[in-house]
């Protein structure tokens, strides 16, 4: 797991992985998001993630490698 858990709330059905890492604060452009995606350091749920527009939804867990463990809340669909 990352180093530490931290919520992200989000106010839409879902919002894509590679917005969800840069709404997080972790990138400050989504061009590195994109290359961290690529680079097989994502999973969602404890599932390698490679796809940057993957929809990330209320109750997901997206683990980023070395830094943060992300749990996303949102409006239950």
């Amino acid at each position: 797991m990352g180093k530490n858990m931290q919520i992200i709330e989000i106010n839409t059905e879902y919002i894509k992985m590679d917005q969800l890492i840069k709404f997080a604060g972790i990138v400050v452009n989504g061009s590195d998001a994109k290359f961290m995606i690529a680079d097989g350091l994502v999973r969602v749920n404890g599932e390698l993630c490679t796809q940057r527009g993957k929809k990330i939804r209320n109750g997901d867990i997206v683990e980023i490698q070395d830094f943060d463990t992300l749990e996303v809340k949102g409006p239950l669909s």
